[in-house]
């Protein structure tokens, strides 16, 4: 699984130490690729579409790219 480096606010770290703290989680790293999923699928499910395309996001990767990952 490739490693990705991101910067988040201090409040959210919070929110994601207290979520594997509480046991939602087993630990951050589970956490962070869960919400991340999560929020990936809502996105598609609610965000903006582009009637132009026909084919789905899923058949050649995450943004259309056969070389990005889909989570």
């Amino acid at each position: 699984m490739p490693k990705v480096e991101i910067n988040i606010p201090e409040h959210l770290e919070m929110q994601v130490a207290q979520m594997v703290e509480q046991g939602e989680f087993v630990n951050r790293e589970e956490a962070v690729e869960e919400l991340l999923s999560t929020g990936m699928k809502a996105y598609k499910t609610s965000g903006p579409m582009d009637d132009d395309q026909d084919h789905g996001l899923e058949d050649d990767g995450m943004m259309g790219h056969e070389d990005e990952y889909v989570f």
